[in-house]
């Protein structure tokens, strides 16, 4: 396997050392049965991929859209009847 890939029952036993090596290495995968299960990864990793790239109103601002017309007008007709 590679150098970052952990069986279940190791990661739990080398806990420290895997939370050591997704701090100051790599993210380090968890297998459970063979099969690829979580990904461990340090907090500065996980805020860079968590995060979006602009904010909301720049996002808008940007948008291709951001020079379309809405018409916001309400319509004033009442509701139709229903019975209850």
């Amino acid at each position: 396997m590679k150098d970052n890939t952990w069986q279940l029952q190791e990661a739990k036993s080398h806990f420290g050392q895997l939370v050591s090596d997704a701090m100051h290495k790599e993210p380090q995968i968890v297998t459970k049965h063979g099969d690829k299960a979580v990904v461990v990864l340090s907090f500065e990793e996980y805020i860079k991929i968590t995060q979006p790239k602009t904010d909301l109103v720049a996002f808008l601002r940007d948008s291709p859209l951001a020079e379309v017309e809405f018409d916001l007008d309400r319509d004033k007709a009442k509701p139709r009847e229903t019975d209850l």
